[in-house]
């Protein structure tokens, strides 16, 4: 964590510092991000927002099956609100006005939450799937991708989504059919570890 800490502190551009937390699901992003939020504090503004506030519908989510890897990969997400309403508004000439998020997956709506005004020094910590993908890559300052083996994530499942998914076996049906595949392919179209400025391996601590 600290080598991630310095690496952060050690970039200061014109805008909002904004850092991708990438990574497979139950690899550990949103407890990764959150930590880092805590060490941040005192030394720059933290904006903490995820993919998780960015689906598309479940009319979208699951257009393809509710199993299939290709839905997950190509339709669970709206990247283009992501980057419309996130990135480009940090990023270099944006007005530094974002949304945190649209959407509501459990309840599958929509979300009308007001703009916020960023610092030009803040540090948005964007934890999520699928973030080095060419719709977003182009757009982060920092890009760390926390990497686990499939069979602890499908470990860290089990206890993490028993309940959300419909229980044990429903959790291995899903990550077996759809989410881990899904990763693979986008491991092979976009090769996201190898493209990161920092890779943390959170295996071990499964």
């Amino acid at each position: 964590m600290q080598a991630l800490l310095d690496l952060i502190l050690g970039h200061r551009p014109d805008h909002p510092l904004r850092v991708a937390i990438d990574g497979p699901d139950a690899a550990g992003k949103t407890t990764t991000a959150d930590a880092l939020a805590v060490q941040l504090a005192g030394h720059r503004p933290t904006i903490r927002a995820s993919i998780d506030g960015f689906h598309h519908p479940r009319r979208l989510r699951y257009r393809r099956g509710p199993l299939s890897p290709e839905g997950y990969y190509h339709d669970a997400f709206d990247f283009d609100a992501v980057r419309r309403l996130v990135l480009l508004p940090l990023g270099p000439g944006g007005d530094r006005w974002y949304r945190r998020a649209t959407f509501d997956y459990r309840t599958d709506t929509a979300l009308d939450l007001p703009a916020e005004h960023a610092p030009s020094a803040a540090v948005l910590l964007f934890d999520g799937v699928f973030l080095q993908r060419p719709e977003l890559c182009d757009q982060w300052d920092l890009r760390v991708f926390v990497a686990v083996t499939p069979e602890v994530a499908l470990r860290r499942a089990l206890v993490r989504d028993a309940e959300l998914l419909g229980g044990a076996d429903a959790v291995r049906w899903r990550y077996r059919h759809r989410y881990l595949p899904g990763q693979r392919l986008y491991r092979e179209q976009c090769a996201p570890a190898e493209r990161a400025d920092l890779v943390i391996d959170t295996s071990d601590g499964g």
